[in-house]
């Protein structure tokens, strides 16, 4: 369960910064409330998975789950930029999480 715990915290987190730059520096109540609501859920689903996991490696997930879902929702949602520079430095925090994840088993 704590991987899943770990995925579902990621995922909030990724929430959490489309909600931060819906706020316009918190300048619109609503998606101002819904980051910090998510930001409070993504470490409540980060302390549960921390129950089952190391901290180390679930901290470096976590914080990669986040950076490439950010990535990702900036590039398919927000109209960044998607160079190849940029997805090979995805692949590298994916494959970076990935050796952690087989580090731990």
């Amino acid at each position: 369960m704590g991987w899943l715990y770990l995925l579902l915290a990621g995922v909030i987190e990724v929430a959490m910064a489309y909600a931060l730059k819906l706020s316009e520096g918190w300048s619109r109540p609503l998606p101002s409330v819904l980051a910090v609501l998510a930001a409070a859920a993504s470490i409540f689903w980060l302390t549960q998975a921390l129950k089952h996991l190391p901290l180390g490696a679930a901290y470096a997930i976590w914080t990669g789950i986040g950076s490439v879902g950010v990535v990702l929702v900036g590039m398919l949602w927000l109209g960044e930029a998607a160079s190849a520079f940029k997805l090979v430095c995805i692949a590298l925090v994916v494959a970076g999480s990935m050796g952690l994840r087989l580090g731990e088993a």
